[in-house]
């Protein structure tokens, strides 16, 4: 995680579409230091959880598939989460290694009772199939089996997500260097670790290593506390809802400078105030927050990462 953390510092020191206003951080971070909400991972009762290792098979597949709501106002996370926990509910083998490597478009359609093409639906098959191909090749079908060999260490199980299943490998080039995002591996560590309140699968002594998990949400809450800045032209392209490229300066400045603002946030609470928070539990409170105030305008990229 530290590449992550070093790779966004270096596009916050160079970016030119998106600035890091450490002024208005600081006034963010002295406004929260006393009253930083817990908020609960599960805080919408949306997602599938038996205790075991079904719950950590459900994991994998509601991340691999986390991405890309924003082309159907209809479609969102909460659906994607509370669909494949009834389908799991409805059928536990629904997410057996070998029934993921078959699924169609329209029997995932089916499976999230959705009338119409997904968002980047033939993406979301495609990484279906390479979860249980992966799955049963290398760790006997079972998500669990991926979970227990990483060592009770977040960061290794990142590693070995980014090892095993090309479609979570969130790399970008920005100006002739490669910069590492993570943010569906990294939310993989951070579910589990919220869904078992950070015991058995969810056990990581590392878990302060994880970085937010930059995507549409963040950088929009993150602009209305002021703490990014946008050029003119980025926000107009974000105001008019136009897409923007996947792999542009623009787009990465946007995820990149998130991580870093967010990382600075963390190092000034404990600086001047002594209080020890998680990234992980700062993106849930941000993404709470974004989530339920839907007049926040996102930036809009078609991306199998977020």
């Amino acid at each position: 995680m530290e590449e992550v953390r070093t790779t966004s510092a270096w596009v916050a020191s160079r970016s030119s579409h998106v600035k890091v206003d450490i002024q208005e951080l600081e006034n963010v971070v002295d406004k929260i230091h006393d009253s930083i909400p817990k908020v609960e991972w599960d805080f919408e009762g949306i997602h599938y959880f038996d205790n075991g290792p079904l719950t950590v098979q459900y994991l994998l597949v509601l991340d691999a598939l986390n991405f890309c709501f924003w082309p159907d106002d209809d479609l969102d996370y909460d659906h994607l989460a509370s669909s494949l926990k009834a389908a799991l509910e409805n059928d536990q083998s629904a997410f057996d290694a070998d029934r993921l490597q078959n699924y169609t478009g329209p029997e995932l359609r089916k499976m999230l009772k959705w009338p119409r093409p997904l968002p980047l639906e033939e993406e979301r098959v495609r990484l279906l199939h390479e979860v249980g191909l992966e799955l049963e090749r290398s760790f006997g079908g079972q998500a669990a089996a991926l979970v227990n060999s990483c060592g009770n260490s977040a960061v290794s199980l990142v590693a070995l997500i980014a090892r095993h299943f090309p479609g979570f490998r969130d790399h970008s080039l920005y100006k002739g260097h490669q910069i590492f995002l993570y943010k569906r591996a990294q939310i993989f560590a951070a579910d589990l670790w919220g869904a078992f309140k950070g015991e058995a699968y969810g056990s990581f002594y590392d878990i302060s290593s994880i970085t937010i998990f930059a995507d549409y949400i963040v950088p929009a809450v993150l602009r209305d506390l002021g703490v990014l800045w946008y050029s003119s032209a980025l926000l107009n392209s974000i105001d008019s809802r136009k897409e923007i490229c996947a792999g542009s300066e623009e787009e990465v400045e946007l995820r990149a400078c998130s991580i870093h603002a967010v990382e600075k946030m963390r190092e000034l609470l404990a600086t001047k105030y002594n209080k020890q928070v998680l990234s992980v539990d700062l993106d849930l409170w941000l993404w709470a927050f974004g989530v339920r105030n839907t007049s926040l305008q996102h930036h809009r990229t078609l991306s199998i990462y977020y």
